[in-house]
């Protein structure tokens, strides 16, 4: 009983100081991540050594990367997956490839390691990248569904997928005559594996879920899902692949079949609560005796790393046609080191790889690119902007970021200009088509460019907030601007840009958060919609007809509301 009640106290400690951790820089406007990492670092064996059993709750934070995959692959889908496949492919084999390449070189050239396998090795490890944290940091910003954010999971999906054949290949790293047949087992494993979830997710798992559903038992239908994440988790670690790989594909699974959002808003609260155990226990790995007696090391490590495996990242995202922004906020978001980088590290410390003291500068080294991740993502569109203005490097990426246009007539005039072409962004295309009025879309994914070519709409391939593309945009004819664009940040340049060039321009934003309203109102949009609250708004038009209420009445109430910019509903405790 003993037990059980000193793990109940580990988990409401943990638990607890992330909180206040967590509450604590989110009043500094910092990611709340930040928080959870410092927590565990404060109750951890290296800070005030507060919990009794450490293993233990790290056992338990593996659960957390779990959910966190799993509810990816389940808000990501298939057809998600097929957009970024070409750059998720080739694209991290070319980045794990080069990183590791040049790593080797480097530790070979200066002695860090003995031997060419040692270097290969290290190269390895710091060419990997955290999905986990990334992952966290894109859903807070809400950028998962942006172009950038969906190219830097497909790349880290991809390297999780590495990371278990690397882990399935270290035993033989040691014994050259062995590596084709280790090569060849892994290889096998991760067919059947692919085999084995392609069958269940199409034949066995949409059937089961079904019928689980129809029970209408929501704790049965919680359990089921719970059951099959981290069920196919546990097969891929038996058969020494990632875990993250296991739960990502039964994400997928579940995300082809009618109860996704479902299983998904399920899943949610669970996933909080045990990513949050999960960051917490990577904060207890940080040892800060070892940061401070060779501070000048790892920082010097911290930016070899980081701005190091940025500059390979860059030009990869550039050569698969992706824009100059969505290339430097990739590069700077995915050049961390990645949090099973400490387990590869651990294994190969055992297996003589590597030395007791590289392995301890890799674990400080890997723990503060981790925390400084959230930092570099928050300031990472910033910092793309003032890159492109530098004067000496402005007419070089002129060359490289000039739009793609289909064919607009220099004379085009009357038309209206919608910036993304996502959810959002085609339905209003299809009703200004259905309209008559000439469009003009500019959109930075090649798979929205060849539906738009497909339907012979004229585009603009690139990002919208950027000057170069706007300048091809005839703004000052154009009727009116309407801004469709899952990123926030995007969103406020290019009003900010566009007014410049048509100050008097027509423009109608899509808002994210509550406080963006008035920020971009202020800026000079004409009409700012909040989606969830004009959703509201026809619900309850819709309710109030239902009660009797007449309709001019109704349309007073409603067309009162959105005059007033929504401030008469608003919650006033909320950001989103």
């Amino acid at each position: 009983m003993a037990a059980e009640h000193s793990l109940i106290l580990d988990f409401t400690t943990v638990l607890a100081t992330s909180a206040f951790g967590g509450y604590l820089v989110n009043r500094l406007r910092q990611p709340v991540l930040l928080g959870y990492l410092v927590s565990g670092m404060v109750v951890g064996p290296f800070g005030f050594k507060l919990l009794s059993d450490v293993t233990r709750i790290q056992s338990l934070a593996t659960i957390g990367v779990a959910f966190l995959l799993f509810a990816l692959g389940v808000e990501f889908s298939l057809s998600e997956l097929k957009r970024v496949k070409d750059i998720a492919l080739r694209g991290s084999l070319l980045q794990i490839g080069l990183t590791t390449a040049v790593v080797a070189f480097l530790a070979i050239l200066t002695g860090w390691v003995e031997g060419v396998v040692q270097g290969i090795f290290l190269g390895v490890v710091l060419s990997f990248s955290s999905t986990a944290v990334v992952l966290k940091t894109l859903a807070e910003r809400g950028e998962t569904y942006t172009l950038h954010g969906q190219v830097m999971l497909a790349i880290l999906i991809a390297q999780d997928l590495v990371l278990g054949l690397m882990l399935a290949l270290l035993p033989a790293l040691n014994e050259p005559n062995s590596i084709v047949f280790a090569v060849g087992a892994a290889l096998l494993k991760v067919i059947i594996f692919l085999v084995l979830a392609i069958g269940f997710g199409r034949w066995i798992v949409p059937g089961l879920i079904r019928r689980v559903a129809a029970t209408e038992n929501t704790e049965l239908f919680l359990i089921s899902v719970i059951a099959l994440c981290l069920g196919v988790a546990l097969i891929t670690g038996k058969l020494g692949l990632s875990i993250e790989i296991g739960a990502f594909v039964a994400g997928l699974m579940v995300s082809e079949i009618d109860y996704s959002d479902y299983a998904l808003a399920k899943i949610l609260p669970l996933r909080d609560t045990f990513a949050c155990l999960f960051f917490a226990s990577i904060g207890m790995l940080i040892n800060p005796g070892v940061l401070l007696q060779n501070f000048g090391l790892i920082l010097g490590l911290v930016t070899l790393v980081m701005l190091g495996k940025a500059m390979i990242i860059l030009p990869i995202i550039l050569k698969f046609g992706y824009s100059i922004k969505t290339a430097i906020i990739t590069s700077l978001g995915i050049n961390q080191i990645g949090e099973f980088s400490f387990v590869l590290a651990l294994a190969g410390l055992q297996q003589g790889l590597i030395p007791e003291k590289t392995y301890l500068l890799l674990l400080g080294t890997t723990a503060i690119t981790l925390v400084l991740t959230p930092i570099w993502l928050n300031i990472s569109a910033y910092l793309a902007d003032k890159f492109t203005q530098v004067p000496f490097l402005r007419k070089h990426l002129q060359n490289v970021a000039q739009p793609i246009l289909l064919s607009i007539p220099e004379t085009i005039s009357g038309h209206v200009v919608v910036a993304g072409y996502g959810r959002v962004g085609q339905i209003i295309v299809k009703i200004l088509q259905n309209q008559g009025y000439p469009i003009l879309v500019i959109e930075n994914s090649e798979a929205a460019i060849q539906s738009l070519r497909m339907q012979q709409i004229s585009y603009i391939y690139g990002d919208a907030d950027s000057e170069l593309v706007l300048e091809k945009t005839h703004l000052q004819n154009a009727k009116a601007l309407a801004i469709a664009l899952p990123d926030p940040s995007s969103t406020r340049l290019l009003l900010e840009r566009a007014l410049k060039i048509a100050p008097s321009l027509d423009v109608i934003a899509r808002s994210h958060y509550n406080s963006e309203i008035d920020v971009l109102t202020q800026m000079g949009a004409k009409e700012v919609v909040q989606p969830e609250f004009e959703a509201a708004l026809e619900l309850s038009a819709h309710l109030l007809a239902t009660l009797g209420e007449a309709n001019d009445h109704i349309y007073n109430v409603i067309t009162n509301i959105r005059a007033d910019r929504y401030q008469s509903i608003r919650p006033s405790n909320l950001r989103h």
